[in-house]
């Protein structure tokens, strides 16, 4: 009894972190054998979502528990998430202008492998992210505001309106600063992201008058 209630913490205390969600690999770890997680699921204590992949059936469910499902998707060989959510989805959470993504944007590292198919809720970009460049949420990890606006620049996936837009509402919510935008620009002057900056430098005008008014 003692050691099931020990597993039951510890499966908690993954879970939690993750937004009730949890891998076959942290049961096992938490104390479940593979006949045990069959059984938890069975009886209904755990629900299965995915290959490999559970959530505590009485945990209150989040806001974007899907977020939490494709980056536990996104694990390696030793059950650690690649995939960073970025681009228009990294927009759509931090609510910066109004794009809308039809899929979920997420960047891996160039050496991500998977053996099943990506699937077609996803958007995958391939590059290798520093750790400045990442936030980590709760269950997931996305792009740094400032890493996300680059980002979609350089993709060239949203239209100048909503680039402009982003920009504008980035720096009015001091999530990104001026000096930081010039400098990526600067340091990048070939590049698609440094082109559409010195296009929309009378942006940038506009929000510093606009933040000087009473």
């Amino acid at each position: 009894m003692g050691k099931t209630r020990e597993s039951e913490r510890n499966i908690r205390s993954i879970a939690s972190r993750q937004q009730g969600y949890f891998t076959a690999r942290q049961a096992l770890e938490a104390g479940y054998s593979y006949p045990s997680q069959y059984y938890q699921s069975e009886t209904g204590n755990w629900i299965r979502e995915g290959y490999g992949v559970y959530r505590i059936a009485d945990y209150t469910a989040a806001d974007r528990p899907d977020l939490v499902l494709w980056s536990l998707w996104s694990r390696d060989r030793q059950g650690k998430p690649q995939g960073v959510f970025s681009h228009e989805t990294a927009l759509s959470i931090y609510e910066l202008s109004d794009v809308m993504p039809a899929n979920l944007h997420m960047t891996v590292p160039l050496v991500f492998r998977k053996s099943a198919r990506v699937p077609a809720v996803l958007v995958v970009h391939r590059t290798t992210l520093e750790p400045v460049d990442i936030q980590v949420m709760e269950g997931y990890s996305i792009t740094r505001p400032l890493r996300t606006i680059i980002d979609v620049a350089t993709a060239g996936t949203i239209s100048n309106d909503l680039l402009d837009q982003t920009i504008r509402q980035a720096l009015q919510r001091g999530l990104v600063q001026q000096d930081d935008l010039t400098n990526a620009a600067e340091l990048n002057s070939s590049s698609a992201f440094a082109e559409i900056m010195r296009s929309n430098a009378l942006l940038h005008c506009r929000v510093t008058r606009h933040r000087m008014l009473p």
